[in-house]
């Protein structure tokens, strides 16, 4: 908290007329961060894109924020503050869960993804993939590399998209695919 305060150039007792502790400092950051993600989400589903250009725009969002993350933020997370990770990831987990769901049936009624699979698990499927994105004996198990988030991400997502467009879908991004940039390369 010292070095916050520093940082922001105040003192403790002005910091503390807007957080109640440490932990309250943390439950805030997590819901900024969550309260961003869905509000850029949300601007994106507004109908402007198709279900093809939301799922590019927010993964390549993720994957931006992916080269800023390191597993030792969320080791420190689970180990210091259990029940505020625990909270968070549960909820961040539904919305993704619900994001993924509404682009489906977007993608379906656009006419660019197959009517024929069942909605609800292709998201849950695709919610536990990026649980195991996020483990460390997962990513450990590859090698190490500095993108190597990116990059899991990457594969991940081109088989996500793949499994669930019909023809004109696949079609459809093969065409965007040439500007879209998971900074990988």
């Amino acid at each position: 908290m010292d070095d916050i305060c520093r940082e922001l150039g105040m003192s403790k007792k002005t910091l503390y007329q807007y957080v109640e502790s440490k932990s309250d400092l943390i439950a805030h950051i997590l819901q900024y961060k969550f309260d961003e993600h869905t509000k850029n989400v949300m601007s994106l589903m507004d109908g402007k894109f198709n279900a093809i250009d939301v799922l590019l725009a927010v993964s390549r969002k993720v994957c931006l924020d992916m080269q800023d993350f390191h597993p030792s933020t969320t080791f420190d997370l689970q180990k210091y503050y259990p029940e505020i990770f625990r909270t968070h990831y549960e909820a961040k987990m539904q919305a993704i869960f619900n994001d993924i769901k509404a682009n489906i049936n977007k993608g379906i009624a656009e006419g660019l993804y197959r009517d024929n699979m069942d909605v609800d698990l292709v998201a849950r499927l695709y919610v536990q993939k990026l649980e195991d994105v996020h483990d460390p004996t997962f990513l450990a198990s590859i090698a190490a590399d500095t993108n190597l988030y990116a990059k899991v991400f990457h594969v991940m997502f081109d088989n996500h998209i793949r499994g669930i467009c019909n023809g004109t879908g696949i079609a459809y991004y093969e065409k965007q695919k040439q500007f879209l940039n998971f900074n990988i390369e």
